[in-house]
């Protein structure tokens, strides 16, 4: 049951609570096959519900630091994309492709009405794309470091390998698996810290501990480095056709709230500024000494950023009184 007060045909609660420590309840759903999914808070008020979409290599736990705060008077939930977190996936399902069909199956049945999508990097291209391809499900987009639009001819897929196996195991090659085998949990769960923020040691224990398990639960159930590659060339793949991306961009019609990090390694400042300066009527800000994530870098800076943002085009009941 959700904090609407409804059951959800074919929704369990799921064996994991990984996101307890933060409020949240975990489910398993349906769609096309079992997903896993979170839910933040229990007192939802007014206003359009709010999904967390997580990025390349990351889960419900990214938004574990701010999904409880922004539920005030909201409903809000996080999904694991296929093949990510503790959703299956597969080389047809783990697509960007396949993850914009399950981030609308999401919305249409799980949040059920229009919804504001928080995406982060390949987050915030699949919400970009879902507000696309079905303008009437997305009431407004927060995109987060998203990916954005790449001046490359093709996608470069060597780097991708080298990039990503920074920040995820396996990458299907003897020696990557040899290396991913050897390498405790913990220690892959702080490459990412290392690889995304700005300041890896002042990250959220709690987040590291549930991290951890969560590695731990992924590795045994097997298939990752397939989806994650697969994830990879599709993103590259929209990210390296500029002209249509940007296109796409500009076309959108619902609100959009655009932050970056002056330190972000992935999602360079001066892309961040271009897509601001293309698109005037986006809110952009700007959020200094933050790398890509800032929801786990600096969540008490950026709470306050999304909440006026939020209060101001979707006011809840909260907000009115």
């Amino acid at each position: 049951m959700t904090s609407q007060g409804r059951v959800l045909a074919d929704t369990i609660r799921a064996p994991w609570q990984l996101a307890a420590p933060w409020g949240a309840r975990g489910y398993l759903s349906a769609l096309d096959g079992w997903m896993h999914w979170v839910e933040f808070g229990a007192d939802a008020t007014a206003g359009p519900p709010l999904v967390f979409v997580h990025g390349l290599g990351g889960s419900h736990l990214n938004w574990a630091l701010i999904g409880p705060q922004l539920a005030v008077g909201r409903r809000a939930m996080a999904l694991d994309l296929r093949g990510f977190g503790l959703t299956p996936g597969d080389r047809r399902t783990a697509t960007i492709w396949g993850n914009t069909a399950l981030l609308q199956q999401f919305i249409e049945h799980i949040a059920g009405e229009p919804a504001v999508l928080v995406g982060n990097s390949m987050g915030g291209m699949l919400s970009i794309l879902q507000a696309h391809t079905h303008p009437d499900s997305v009431a407004g987009l927060v995109l987060i470091a998203p990916v954005l639009p790449a001046r490359v001819r093709r996608p470069d897929l060597s780097a991708a390998r080298k990039f990503w196996f920074s920040a995820v195991p396996g990458l299907r090659k003897a020696s990557a698996r040899a290396l991913r085998d050897g390498v405790p949990p913990r220690h892959l769960v702080q490459r990412v810290m290392d690889l995304y923020c700005s300041d890896p040691v002042s990250a959220d224990p709690e987040i590291i501990d549930a991290a951890t398990t969560l590695s731990e639960l992924h590795r045994a159930a097997g298939g990752a480095d397939e989806a994650l590659l697969v994830a990879t060339r599709s993103l590259m793949n929209v990210a390296s056709q500029p002209r249509r991306y940007e296109a796409v961009m500009a076309a959108l019609g619902a609100p959009v709230l655009l932050i970056g990090g002056t330190r972000d390694p992935v999602v360079p400042l001066a892309s961040i500024r271009a897509a601001a300066a293309s698109n005037p009527g986006w809110e952009t800000v700007i959020m200094e000494n933050v790398g890509h994530t800032p929801q786990l870098e600096k969540p008490q800076a950026l709470v306050p950023i999304v909440r006026d943002w939020l209060d101001r085009h979707f006011p809840s009941r909260d907000a009115w009184e």
